[in-house]
């Protein structure tokens, strides 16, 4: 089986090409960090594969989606680029939307998991940002993909996260935080903010086995369990051995409240085997 990543040398896609290629599939593969920008690959190519994991996209954390809300929207004109050559060459597709796209009235203090009917493409409530615009905008154009003909399964991931992640994401910020034995230990707004972290082991399990059972439906990729971020900020000191005082830093960016994902659906297909306990003893470890 030929699999293409789009976005290779990404998180998602870098852990999809090592567990592809781990799994015996034919994987190739290419990335704007190493020189080919989708909006260029796309257009130009008429090569069909037995499937696309289209994981290119532009975003950078909560930095790059408050603070580059232009840059974000270039999301928009990937996934036009790769959903018509999906069309053109009859690829299937892992599209990868976002929990951003679910209406931030929705993620307010008190709110419960989000529900994949939350998202209603025909009366759409305002997604977080433009990156939520862009992957609002990315699901109509994978449903229009499927009228001309492509099979396209989209996915909704909350907090992925894993021992490589890269270092604007709170996750591997707070590991590295913690390997420095910072003290202070500086946590973004109040840290009250609530999410819900999925390994990305679990990211991959989930993709695949929604891939192999055909549905057109969109799926969570989500544990259901909500953690503040000065929960996590204790469970990962505490993980190393040591106490220090938690710095808020009230100016900074911090998204919306409350973000968990109902992962019903995904059960369906896959249960998450991951706790965020032991990814968090993985990433202080150095293990994949």
């Amino acid at each position: 089986m030929r699999v293409l990543v789009s976005g290779d040398a990404g998180f998602i896609g870098r852990n999809f090409t090592r567990r592809l290629t781990a799994d015996g599939y034919d994987v190739h593969g290419f990335d704007i960090r190493t020189g080919v920008d989708a909006r260029d690959w796309f257009p130009a190519s008429s090569e069909r594969y037995d499937l696309l994991v289209h994981a290119a996209a532009v975003v950078g954390g909560r930095m790059s989606i408050d603070g580059d809300p232009l840059g974000i929207a270039g999301n928009m004109g990937i996934d036009h680029a790769a959903l018509s050559w999906a069309v053109r060459t009859k690829t299937p597709v892992l599209y990868f939307s976002s929990s951003a796209a679910y209406p931030v009235a929705l993620q307010n203090d008190g709110a419960g998991p989000l529900v994949e009917s939350d998202i209603n493409l025909h009366h759409v409530g305002r997604p977080d940002q433009t990156y939520g615009w862009s992957k609002v905008t990315g699901e109509m154009l994978a449903a229009a993909a499927r009228d001309a003909g492509a099979r396209v399964s989209v996915v909704r991931p909350f907090s992925g996260y894993g021992t490589d992640q890269d270092p604007d994401y709170p996750f591997r910020a707070f590991i590295d935080r913690a390997r420095a034995r910072m003290d202070p230990f500086p946590v973004w707004g109040d840290g009250q903010q609530v999410r819900d972290f999925i390994h990305v082991d679990d990211v991959y399990a989930a993709c695949m086995a929604i891939v192999a059972s055909g549905t057109t439906d969109p799926v969570n990729l989500a544990t259901g369990r909500g953690v503040p971020f000065l929960a996590l900020a204790r469970m990962v000191t505490e993980a190393v051995g040591y106490q220090p005082t938690i710095e808020c830093l009230v100016d900074r960016p911090v998204g919306v409240r409350v973000r968990v994902g109902d992962p019903t659906r995904m059960r369906r297909y896959h249960q998450p085997a991951v706790t965020l306990e032991q990814g968090i003893a993985r990433a202080l470890e150095g293990a994949e």
